[in-house]
């Protein structure tokens, strides 16, 4: 009987990887996949987590991330010239620690973020919870969230 549990476990453990889930990072509070807000080009581009996709010029520069490339005429980030990291998008498949994310609805928003308030524009933004210099920015349509950002309230990019 002890050499079939002990085979049996050995047979489980041995089968870990296999059959382990896929953890995804968590989008925020500081920041994503290794980025943080509010840090320089500079430095943010010596972490290796990022890549140039538009030059800013004077302003803002759009990026990537490296292990959540976007499509044309996208970009995962902007840095600003001012703010360092100053707006992250959020890819597919990532939450934020309170379970929102791409797919969500405006009712779990609210659930999850009592304070959540509507800009004059009519998306809804809430500052993130452990972060008060950031905010979740969701734009929906059909009733689901379909982008999803983290910002910085003083950030220069995006309106």
């Amino acid at each position: 009987m002890a050499t079939v549990v002990a085979a049996g476990l050995a047979t489980a453990l041995s089968a870990g990887p296999a059959h382990a889930q896929t953890v995804r990072p968590v989008f925020g509070p500081a920041g994503f996949a290794g980025v943080k807000l509010g840090v320089s080009a500079k430095a943010a581009k010596a972490g290796g987590k990022i890549r140039l996709k538009m030059a800013g010029g004077p302003g803002c520069s759009g990026w990537d991330l490296k292990a959540y490339p976007t499509g044309r005429d996208s970009v995962g980030l902007y840095i600003s010239k001012k703010r360092g990291v100053a707006v992250i998008f959020a890819p597919k498949g990532v939450k934020t620690k309170e379970g929102i994310g791409l797919g969500s609805t405006y009712k779990q928003i609210k659930k999850a973020y009592p304070k959540v308030k509507k800009a004059a524009s009519g998306y809804p933004y809430v500052t993130v919870p452990g972060n008060p210099k950031a905010y979740y920015s969701f734009l929906i349509g059909k009733g689901k969230v379909y982008e999803m950002a983290l910002g910085l309230h003083t950030q220069d990019c995006v309106n």
